[in-house]
């Protein structure tokens, strides 16, 4: 029975990785996403970096996640910010430039 509960603990670490892991490339991918459908003049309306660079920074993030850091590595965190600043401040810019039309 004590021999029982180092099993365990590394089962649900497992799966809570995966779960991290998970979710760290479907906010990725949907900061992506948005990113490429997005038309390109916008992000220099609102003063940010351009598309490409957005394009670039957010699919190099994806990459790395998937085959170097895993769920809680460094690249995995790394591109977690990337994506949150991206949806947080550059997506809201260009849903104000849009007048809130469109289709995110």
């Amino acid at each position: 029975m004590a021999s029982s509960a180092p099993i365990f603990y590394a089962a649900v670490v497992g799966y809570l990785n995966l779960l991290i892991l998970i979710l760290s490339l479907v906010v990725q991918a949907v900061a992506l996403i948005h990113c490429l459908t997005q038309r390109g003049d916008g992000f220099q309306a609102i003063g940010t970096l351009p598309k490409g660079a957005w394009a670039a920074i957010l699919a190099i993030c994806i990459v790395l996640t998937l085959l170097i850091s895993g769920a809680v590595g460094i690249f995995s965190l790394i591109g977690i910010a990337a994506a949150l600043i991206y949806l947080l401040d550059v997506r809201p810019g260009l849903k104000d430039l849009s007048d809130g039309k469109g289709f995110w």
